[in-house]
C-alpha cells in the first residue's frame, strides 16, 4: 500500500511503500509515550525502507533514545526516532539493525490507513496511570512486547498488502 505522510506544520512530506499498514499495535513504552503518544501511547506501521521519500528533509532530525532498564547500565538506542524540527511532529522510526525496514508513526500518515481487526496493547509494564487501557474484544495484552511481529500480525489476519 502507498503511504503518504507528513508532519504538523508542512515542512515534512514523506511516501512509501507498506506491506503492513494496520495500526495494530500501541506501544505504551516510556520512549513512545513521551516522544510521540498524545494518548499516552505510539503506533508504528511497516514499511519498506528503500522507498522512503522525503521532502524538507533539511527539516528532520533524530533522536536515539536512552535505554533506562532497572538493574542495568543505561545505554543509547541504535534506533532513528525522526521528527520535525519546525513543529516536533514524530514522523518515523529506522534501525541499522533492520535497515530494510522503516516505521512510520501512524499519527504522521494522512493516507487513510485500515481498521485493525484486533490491536495489541503492548508495553504494559510501563504505561502510566492515568492511561485507560482498551480490554476485551479486540484487545491482545502484552507486559512488555509481544511474541508476534508486526508482519506475523499482518499474515495471522490475512491482512498483509502487497
Amino acid at each position: 500500500m502507498h503511504l503518504e505522510g507528513s508532519c504538523h506544520c508542512g515542512a515534512v512530506q514523506f511516501s512509501l511503500e507498506s506491506d503492513s499498514p494496520y495500526p495494530y499495535m500501541h506501544c505504551h513504552c516510556s520512549i513512545c509515550r513521551k516522544t510521540a503518544g498524545g494518548g499516552g501511547y505510539a503506533i508504528n506501521l511497516g514499511g519498506d525502507a528503500r522507498t522512503l521519500r522525503v521532502r524538507g528533509r533539511k527539516n528532520v532530525a533524530i533522536y536515539h533514545a536512552v535505554m533506562r532498564e532497572a538493574g542495568k547500565r543505561a545505554t543509547r538506542s541504535k534506533s532513528q526516532r525522526h521528527f520535525c524540527i519546525q513543529c516536533g511532529s514524530a514522523l518515523w522510526m529506522w534501525d541499522p539493525r533492520w535497515p530494510e525496514l522503516v516505521h512510520p508513526h501512524a499519527s504522521a500518515i494522512d493516507t487513510p490507513l485500515p481498521k485493525p481487526p484486533e490491536v495489541t496493547e503492548a508495553g504494559l509494564d510501563y504505561v502510566a496511570p492515568w492511561v485507560d487501557v482498551p480490554r476485551g474484544k479486540g484487545h491482545r495484552h502484552a507486559a512488555t512486547w509481544p511474541h508476534e511481529s508486526l508482519h506475523d500480525w499482518h499474515v495471522r489476519h490475512g491482512v498483509l498488502s502487497e
